[in-house]
């Protein structure tokens, strides 16, 4: 997709990492196997972000296989890197976005019908976030709803992006990582939901669902929460459609 980017790993993963990925793209961590999964890797990422003087920073899962268009009604893969500028650009027109991301492709079949974006939701594996935040990633497990509610509860918004999609693949299929430092031996993933309980026991319960544990957040404590333009901004858009360079390759079926 021509995308620039940074891989980050543990130390004692460079050596393979480097047969396959370009020296100049691979960032090496101080630290490896502190047990806490992805969660010290994540915070050193957003600070190596702000060192840089970045004012916001993408974060992605590395099992994220393609990326998506949803428009009118149908699915289209993408091809190139434009998608990340144009989540950028609408985050950029409003002062209060702490964090955004792209849905899953899986939970959108053929000629589904949905808005452009949830607004005040939990993102998850592909998160563009606010460098300025007075968070970081804490915890072992379900640190991606914990930060997305932690945001709210501060009167953040959080932005989950329909039209662009993440086609991840599904959790515990790939291996390495935190398949074998998270996922195993655990009592059907009741730990994950005890532990999101215990952050946030005002909205979070837990339920039975596909022979295993999830938790379940209301999010409807949030939908007050606005959008609201930075100064200026909202005047001077441009009312036109603006597909941003993208064009779909009508015999592929992709964009």
């Amino acid at each position: 997709m021509k995308v620039p980017y940074y891989i980050v790993i543990e130390p004692q993963e460079y050596k393979q990492y480097s047969k396959v990925i370009n020296k100049k793209k691979i960032k090496v961590l101080p630290f490896s196997n502190l047990g806490q999964g992805s969660i010290p890797a994540r915070n050193w990422v957003w600070e190596d972000a702000i060192k840089n003087g970045f004012e916001k920073h993408w974060i992605l899962d590395d099992n994220i296989q393609y990326f998506y268009r949803m428009q009118n009604n149908q699915v289209y893969r993408i091809f190139c890197s434009n998608l990340f500028y144009i989540i950028e650009n609408f985050v950029d027109r409003f002062e209060n976005i702490a964090i955004a991301g792209m849905h899953y492709r899986y939970f959108f079949p053929k000629k589904t019908t949905k808005p452009p974006f949830y607004l005040n939701t939990r993102v998850y594996s592909n998160l563009l976030i606010n460098n300025s935040l007075p968070f970081r990633w804490r915890g072992k497990f379900n640190e991606d709803t914990d930060l997305c509610l932690r945001v709210l509860k501060n009167n953040y918004c959080t932005i989950l992006f329909n039209n662009f999609l993440a086609g991840k693949i599904t959790t515990m299929v790939m291996k390495g990582g935190n398949t074998d430092e998270l996922y195993k031996n655990t009592d059907k993933r009741k730990e994950f939901a005890k532990s999101l309980i215990n952050q946030h026991p005002d909205i979070v319960k837990m339920v039975w669902r596909y022979n295993r544990w999830h938790h379940q957040v209301d999010y409807s404590k949030f939908k007050n929460i606005k959008l609201i333009y930075k100064k200026g901004v909202e005047e001077k858009l441009n009312k036109e459609n603006n597909e941003y360079g993208l064009y779909l390759i009508k015999k592929r079926g992709h964009l």
